[in-house]
């Protein structure tokens, strides 16, 4: 199972302010996205996750998943890696792209997302790894942040290259997950200030819900049985084994 995670805030309806609505979402072998987490917490808090992650496990998630896409600010990745080690890290490129555009100066944000573009659209991971390595040696030595906001989390950012070409689209970025939140903040943007707290999180649980409904199947469905068998993907191909012709 892949599962994206990612904090919604609604800050006007929370009773601490660094809390924000806590959510993972999943999907199934059947390629179907589902609602699997939902909770209060803090964002860039290990426990909160780590909160979520146990009541997740608790009421079944018996097959750790497979790989979990979020932004690299959360505190998600230490918990993950106390309550599902197995699972992988994908960081969320569009966060990415973002994290690294902040850190110069805007005359050079187009040149430099073209070229971010060119690492998580290449076909193969040696590929993405010479794009990345011309990217460093382009915009090192003058803009070393944004550089080293990049190379600090490559193995995360790559990891999509190890699971089916068909469901790249969907591991690079926390776009599932993003789409529910619009929906969600267009819905309560109204209602600010005049719910209470719990009150609020029962209306957006309800939101969150209701839009699952128009979710959409992964592309390639029939390759999500083989990711949970095991069988091994290279630049989003199964490598099928060879027999061994050999004589006894």
């Amino acid at each position: 199972m892949y599962v994206w995670a990612d904090g919604l805030y609604l800050q006007a309806w929370m009773e601490e302010q660094a809390e924000c609505m806590l959510v993972l979402i999943g999907a199934t072998l059947e390629g179907k996205k589902e609602l699997v987490g939902f909770q209060v917490g803090v964002r860039e808090s290990a426990q909160s996750w780590r909160e979520l992650l146990v009541d997740v496990n608790r009421r079944g998630l018996a097959v750790a998943p497979e790989i979990a896409m979020g932004d690299g600010a959360l505190g998600l990745w230490r918990a993950l890696d106390e309550v599902f080690p197995g699972t992988r890290h994908q960081r969320c490129w569009q966060h990415k792209t973002a994290n690294v555009l902040n850190k110069v100066p805007k005359s050079v944000q187009p040149a430099m997302k073209a070229g971010l573009r060119e690492i998580h659209g290449a076909p193969t991971r040696a590929a993405a790894e010479a794009a990345l390595a011309v990217f460093v040696e382009k915009y090192g030595a003058k803009y070393a942040r944004a550089a080293e906001c990049l190379t600090k989390d490559r193995d995360a950012l790559l990891a999509f290259y190890d699971f089916p070409a068909e469901h790249w689209d969907h591991l690079r970025t926390t776009n599932p997950i993003e789409s529910v939140f619009a929906t969600v903040r267009h819905r309560t943007v109204r209602t600010k200030g005049t719910l209470s707290p719990t009150t609020a999180k029962l209306m957006v649980f309800k939101l969150v819900m209701a839009a699952s409904k128009t979710w959409r199947r992964l592309k390639g469905e029939n390759q999500l049985p083989k990711v949970v068998a095991g069988v091994i993907f290279r630049d989003g191909t199964e490598v099928i084994a060879r027999p061994d012709n050999r004589a006894a």
